[in-house]
This record gives structure tokens, C-alpha cells and sequence, in this order.
């Protein structure tokens, strides 16, 4: 029953898990500095550009405005961090700089918001790199709502680094439904509770995600498309075939198209889907029909425009920027390229600068690796878990058969982050947490407490890790830092410690949640045990677990 005390408990557990992945993405977005997010700044200016009415420039032709590239200078951004992995010769040191006082901050305005046109003819490959804005290689879904947010709180015309918190803070909240998206999906395929709360905290063990989600980016709105579209992909595979749900799926993916092409990966997880459902054969083909229509006709079409007015599915954005090199192999391609896309999966913060040590990110992947195979191999739902696993696997091959054909001609290794595979983390998350329920069966309810406090220590140490990377200058205290983190931030000092320890009552709320949960749930089971005197009573007093 929906109101039994395990049930309610459940739902307080599941609610105060998912406040914590919120504020715990918050605080990512107030601890990054400014513009220290992979390629934040073009992002930024291209919302700005819409904001004010400036368009979407082919790929290749839009230019950074003067309110941003300002703003990167009065952000120190030609600085090295002090946790970067390799200091750069005759680069000064971020620690080095005084923060930029609010008062002296640019305000953004219709003077400086939007760049100068380039006249025609211009040869835009011999642009500085740092003059490109690239993003108008993608569709302008994300962009086009982030300006309207701006607009909707007053804040399109406003000192940057207020502009850039808000902007942090709505990819925020598309990173809310996340966590409820996955227990959903959990719960479906097997009816653990536990395993649900477990699915939901899976990105708290993630801190990459909490850092890329917490920053300005298109990232952000593909990561919740592929989460919904693993949610519904879920929703046919135990039997759910109506009309409605296939068009929700549709305009899921679409959704994603329409922001970045890492949403095409969904669609082989599409297929799958109705092709290994049950249920009428024709039902299941109408389905991936409706679906894969909706697609197309809310964001496929871009793409289809770009292969035959541009004759590429995706532009190049900006001017090729590395020197010529010699290819090294096959072997070194592959051990680069695996070693950057985990590292930069788990935690590479920065500009992929300040990066977790290898012992860690190593650990972590053999880990969810393992657990997702023994959710195929050994979970409660095995083929449908397969199925959604297609997600991560295709973007994962996708990343190599991208970056190889510019290795093989020029040398160079490119295009290769572990933020790309976010579309997938819902796949992930049901597959760690119906690996550990084949794992521990009804045990998992008794260590569901315990994981959720893991997660919580996992994101407070990437958290730590990355205060120190940013902020703790060689032979300086952790007061000194936090003084540079409130000088940089538009936040006060007062305002900073309070958020933080908003955050660690969230993590401890959660989980004495998770435990209450755990003992209602156990307390239910020792109620019904008497009356379970039919396999089939017992079957349903275990599936709720």
C-alpha cells in the first residue's frame, strides 16, 4: 500500500536524497570559480547573445562579446589554479591575483553584450581561438531557455558573476530530477525500494557531476533528455506500451536533439526497447514508430538540415588550435582515450586541470563496472537493465570513433571528456544499484543506510578536493583559502558557511532517512512473515524490499 509506514518513509528517504544531489550540485556552483568550467565562458555568451536578441550565427562565425571577454579577465581566467595537475611555464598563479572586488565587476548591457559582426569574407580560421564562441555548432534549445531565465529574474542586464550564479543555479535544477527519475526506473524493473534509494544517490559517488551540472552548460539539459529517456525506455520494457508513452519518449530524445548530438545515442536504447518488450508485435512497432516520429519532428530535423544544407551532421565550431603531431599507435590512442574519458567522468575539475588521483578514479570505474555486470548477468531484471545500458556503452564508443580520425591524420587527441557520457547516468545508476541488490539480496536494505552515507562522504571529499585545487595556495591554511574563495565569490563569507552547513545537515537528514527507512521496512517485513504462507504472498512481501 501507498500509505503503509515503509512506504512513507520511503518517500522522506527518496525526497531528502535528492535535496542533498541538488544542494550538493549548489555548492559546486558557488565553489567553481568563475568561468573555471570547460568552456563555461562560450556558453555563457552565447545565452547572453539571445538574451539580446543577437541570433545563431553559422558554426565557425560567432565571437565572443565584450561584456564576457571582459569578464574572463576580471575573473583571472589566464591563470593556473594551484591543484592544476602541471604548472605552465610563465602562466601566473590564480592564487597570486587579488580578487576583482564586486563594485569594479562589468555589468552586462546592450552596449557590450553582443559582438561586432564580422565583416563579410572574413577568414574565421585564422581567429584566436579565445574569439570564437563554438556553441552555434549545436541546436540553441539550451541557450534559448537559459536567456529566457535570465530575462524572467531581471538579470539580463546585471554584473557577470551574478549572471553566472543564476545560470549555474538553473542547470541546477535541471539536475533535480535526476536522482527521482532513476529510483523510478529502479523501482520498475525491481520493485526494491532499497535499490531505488541506492539508484538515487549514484551521482553523489559521481563529483564530476556535480561540478559539470553545477556550471553553465548544454551538458545540463542533455543529461536530464537521456535520464528521461532512460526512465521511458524502462517503462516499455516492463510492458508499457501506449500511445502516450512513446510519444513522451519521442519528445524526450527530441528534446535532446535539439540541444547536442549526444542525444543520437538514445536511439539504438530506443529500439531495443520495443523491440524486447512484451506485448503485441504490432503494438511494439506503432510504438517505435510514434517515438522515433516525435524525434525527428521536435529535433531530429536539425541534424538532417545540417547534412544537407551544410553537407556534415555537425559543423566544426572552432579553428583547429593544435600543432601537428606524429601518431603513437593504436595502443597509446586507446590508453589515452580510456584513461582521460574515466578520469574526466569521475573528477576532472576545472578545464580538466585539477584532477583526483589515479588510484581513485580507477577504483571507482572497476567498481561500477563490476556491479553493472553482475546486474546483467545476476539482477532482477537482467535484459531490460542490458538494454538501458546501451545508453553509456554507445556514447562511450561514440567518444573514440570521434576522436580517432583526427588522431590518425594529425596526430592529436581531442574531443574526449567524461561529461559526454552524463546522458547515460541514469543507465548507471540502475545498473550499480540491481547489481548490488543481486549482490546482497534482501541485505541491501540493512546497507542502504550505509551507501547513502558512502555517497554522501564521496561527494564531501570531491567537494574538499576541489576547494583545495581551486583555492589552498603551496604552504597556506584552509583559512586562507576560504578568505580567497569569499573574495572570488558574489557571495559573502557568512552566506558561503551557511550553505555549506545547510548541505551537511541535508547529508545527515538523509541518511537517518535512509535508516528509518530501513527499519520500517524491516519492521513490515516481521509483520507480514506469519501471513506468508503462499509463494505468492512471499514473492510480494520481498518485492517491495
Amino acid at each position: 500500500m501507498r500509505d503503509d509506514p515503509a512506504e512513507a518513509a520511503y518517500r522522506r528517504a527518496l525526497a531528502l536524497v535528492t535535496a542533498l544531489v541538488v544542494l550538493v550540485g549548489g555548492l559546486w556552483a558557488v565553489l567553481t570559480p568563475a568561468f573555471r568550467a570547460p568552456d563555461e565562458p562560450q556558453h555563457v555568451n552565447s545565452v547572453l547573445r539571445l538574451a539580446y536578441g543577437g541570433g545563431w550565427p553559422p558554426a565557425g562565425e560567432a565571437l565572443v562579446g565584450p561584456a564576457v571577454d571582459a569578464a574572463r579577465d576580471q575573473a583571472a581566467l589566464a591563470t593556473d589554479v594551484p591543484g592544476r595537475h602541471l604548472d605552465r611555464v610563465g602562466v601566473p598563479a590564480f592564487v597570486g591575483v587579488p580578487p576583482t572586488p564586486d563594485a569594479e565587476r562589468g555589468t552586462v548591457t546592450g552596449a557590450n553584450a553582443l559582438a561586432d559582426p564580422l565583416p563579410p569574407g572574413t577568414d574565421t580560421r585564422h581567429l584566436d581561438t579565445e574569439a570564437v564562441d563554438q556553441m552555434t555548432q549545436h541546436p540553441p534549445l539550451y541557450y534559448a531557455v537559459a536567456a529566457g531565465v535570465l530575462r524572467a529574474t531581471g538579470l539580463a542586464e546585471a554584473r557577470w558573476d551574478l549572471q553566472l550564479l543564476a545560470l549555474r543555479l538553473f542547470d541546477v535544477v535541471l539536475l533535480a530530477p535526476l536522482p527521482l527519475l532513476a529510483a523510478a526506473a529502479v523501482r520498475r524493473l525491481s520493485r526494491s525500494r532499497a535499490a531505488a534509494l541506492v539508484a538515487a544517490s549514484f551521482t553523489l559517488f559521481v563529483p564530476q557531476a556535480g561540478h559539470i551540472l553545477g556550471s553553465v552548460t548544454n551538458d545540463a539539459l542533455v543529461t536530464l533528455t537521456g535520464a528521461a529517456t532512460a526512465y521511458l525506455c524502462a517503462r516499455v520494457l516492463t510492458g508499457d506500451l501506449r500511445t502516450r508513452t512513446a510519444a513522451a519518449l519521442g519528445a524526450a530524445v527530441g528534446l535532446g536533439l535539439l540541444t547536442k548530438v549526444m542525444a543520437a545515442f538514445a536511439l539504438p536504447v530506443v529500439v531495443a526497447a520495443y523491440l524486447l518488450a512484451s506485448g503485441p508485435r504490432g503494438r511494439r512497432v506503432a510504438g517505435a514508430l510514434l517515438a522515433g516520429g516525435a524525434a525527428f519532428v521536435v529535433g531530429g530535423w536539425w541534424w538532417l538540415r545540417n547534412l544537407l544544407v551544410l553537407g556534415t551532421v555537425q559543423p566544426v565550431g572552432i579553428p583547429d588550435r593544435f600543432p601537428e603531431a606524429e601518431s603513437r599507435g593504436l595502443w597509446y590512442f586507446l590508453l589515452t582515450v580510456v584513461t582521460s574519458l574515466t578520469r574526466s567522468f569521475f573528477g576532472n575539475f576545472g578545464w580538466l586541470e585539477v584532477r583526483l588521483p589515479d588510484a581513485v578514479f580507477w577504483t571507482a570505474a572497476v567498481v561500477v563496472g563490476a556491479l553493472c555486470a553482475l546486474a546483467v548477468l545476476r539482477g532482477p531484471a537482467r535484459r531490460a537493465t542490458a538494454v538501458l545500458l546501451l545508453q553509456p556503452a554507445a556514447l562511450w564508443c561514440g567518444v573514440l570513433v570521434n576522436a580517432w580520425p583526427d588522431y590518425a591524420a594529425h596526430g592529436w587527441i581531442s574531443a574526449v571528456q567524461g561529461r559526454y557520457l552524463f546522458a547515460g547516468l541514469l543507465a548507471l545508476s540502475a545498473g550499480v544499484a540491481l547489481g548490488l541488490l543481486a549482490l546482497l539480496g534482501p541485505r541491501l536494505r540493512r546497507a542502504t543506510p550505509w551507501v547513502v552515507a558512502a555517497a554522501g562522504l564521496a561527494a564531501a571529499s570531491g567537494l574538499a578536493y576541489g576547494f583545495w585545487g581551486f583555492y589552498q595556495g603551496p604552504g597556506e591554511s584552509v583559512a586562507d583559502a576560504a578568505a580567497r574563495w569569499a573574495g572570488w565569490s558574489p557571495l559573502t563569507g557568512a552566506q558561503l558557511v551557511a550553505f555549506s552547513l545547510v548541505v551537511v545537515a541535508a547529508g545527515i537528514a538523509a541518511v537517518m532517512a535512509t535508516a528509518r527507512f530501513a527499519r520500517s521496512a524491516s519492521a513490515a517485513e516481521a509483520a507480514t512473515a506469519p501471513a506468508a504462507s503462499t509463494p505468492a504472498t512471499a514473492a510480494g512481501s520481498g518485492s517491495s524490499a
